[in-house]
Parts: C-alpha cells; sequence; structure tokens
C-alpha cells in the first residue's frame, strides 16, 4: 500500500528568522500524525536556509528536501548548488523539473534527467514534476505532455532507481493562481500517470509508485483531492508558508 506523500516547497519566501519559526512551528504540529498515520512529510525551504531549517527539525519526523539542484558534483558552476551539498546539510529530497524551472529557467528535459540520475546516485530522493499549461490544456495535449516529460525525466532510470523517485502532477495553470484542478481533473491525469509508468515499466511498479498533486492546494480543498485512488500526496506550495495550514493538509492525509 501506497504511503501518503505531503510535501511543502516553500519557493523563494521566508528569512532566516521566519524559515526556523515555521519549521519548528510544522514539526511540531506534524510530529503525533506523521509517527501514527505512517505518511512521510517534508519541507523545502530556500536553499540558504537549509541548514537553519534542518537543525530546527531536528528529533523531528519532517524531512528536509531542496527545492533544486545542479547535476554535476563539483566543478566551475557559480551560483549552483551539487548533490554532495545538499547531502551534507540533512537534505533527504529534491525537488526536480519544477514548472518554474522549466519555464522560467528555461530547464529542458534532457537537463532535468541528468538531474534525476545524480540525484538517485548521491542518494537523494528526487520529486520529478510534470505538468501542462494552460494552453495544452485547451488544446487537449495534457497526456502528450505529460507522456514527454516523463519519457525525458526517466530516461535510462532503471527499475531498482525508480524506487527512489516520486511523481508530482502539477498543473501549471493550477500554480499561484488560486485555481485548483478538480478532483476529477487530478485523478484523470494521476490514473494517465501510473498507466504511463506500467508501459515504461511494469504494472507492480506503476502500482507502487507515489504521484502528488501540486496546484493551489489548501487545507479547504486536501481531503477531496487525497480521497481520489491515485492521488497518494501533495506538493503544496501558498498553504505550506503558513504552519497552521499545512498542519492542517497533513492532518487531512493523516
Amino acid at each position: 500500500m501506497r504511503k501518503a506523500f505531503i510535501a511543502g516547497n516553500w519557493k523563494m519566501n521566508t528569512n532566516l528568522h521566519s524559515a526556523v519559526v515555521l519549521a519548528k512551528e510544522i514539526a511540531e504540529g506534524c510530529a503525533d500524525v506523521v509517527h501514527e498515520g505512517g505518511l512521510t512529510v517534508a519541507v523545502c525551504p530556500p536553499a540558504l536556509y537549509l541548514s537553519a531549517v534542518s537543525a530546527a527539525l531536528s528529533s523531528s519526523p519532517v524531512a528536509l528536501g531542496a527545492q533544486n539542484m545542479h547535476f554535476e558534483t563539483t566543478g566551475a558552476f557559480t551560483g549552483e548548488i551539487s548533490s554532495a551539498m545538499l547531502k551534507d546539510v540533512g537534505c533527504t529530497y529534491v525537488i526536480l523539473g519544477h514548472s518554474e524551472r522549466r519555464h522560467v529557467f528555461g530547464e529542458s528535459g534532457t537537463m532535468i534527467n541528468k538531474k534525476v540520475h545524480a540525484a538517485i546516485s548521491a542518494g537523494l530522493l528526487p520529486i520529478l514534476c510534470v505538468g501542462e499549461l494552460a494552453g495544452q490544456r485547451e488544446a487537449g495535449e495534457t497526456e502528450a505532455v505529460i507522456e514527454r516529460q516523463l519519457h525525458e525525466g526517466l530516461s535510462q532510470v532503471g527499475v531498482e532507481k525508480m524506487a527512489a523517485v516520486t511523481i508530482a502532477y502539477e498543473p501549471c495553470w493550477a500554480i499561484g493562481t488560486g485555481e485548483t484542478a478538480t478532483p476529477q481533473q487530478a485523478q484523470e491525469v494521476h490514473a494517465f500517470i501510473r498507466k504511463t509508468l506500467e508501459g515504461l515499466y511494469d504494472r507492480s511498479l506503476a502500482q507502487e509508485a507515489r504521484i502528488q498533486y501540486g496546484g493551489s492546494a489548501n487545507p479547504g480543498n486536501a481531503a477531496e483531492l487525497l480521497e481520489q485512488p491515485d492521488v497518494d500526496g501533495l506538493l503544496v506550495g501558498g498553504a505550506s508558508l503558513k504552519g497552521a495550514d499545512f498542519v492542517a493538509i497533513v492532518d487531512a492525509a493523516g
């Protein structure tokens, strides 16, 4: 049985003080439900505050994740952060291929695939994001876009490595807009992702894979989204910046 996974992506928000306060609030609020419910919870703060948040989460069941990484281990890559650096400050997870990385910063499927391989090789657990733009959904291209992104992002990722990967479906038109895919829309795409994984690998792996929904998830819609049979968790944006809201979402998953 798949274990629910709730992750908070803080994006380029918080400062040192507020990041630590938020991390402690989440750690305290999630302690009982994570232990009792058997679900996974992680927060992904800005890279600059990873060490401080790691310390704040000490002795907590809440895991630490990063929002991005470079695929090379060391070298002349000014401004980049390697997988080894993330491991060094206590990261377990790393978000890769987020729509903002794809569409704002121009990351290609090939680059994202390199990052997936580098993360797994370093012992990190990647959260691979896929999702369509509003125009692509309107044109009926959602499945074609998702299938291409999965093929690109998981290229040469064998069955044994795939166990480390979480897939996150984040419809770009529902990120930071306040608009959310309906539970039915989310379920349809999640089921398609699982079907695509079955074609890439096998039915057993597809059934075991965790697929999160990301796109304006909040305490008001979390329970209904999580009730869908192929929605295994949430990648939470804005609502993860308020401790009480994020804890309420975790409670809904528990």
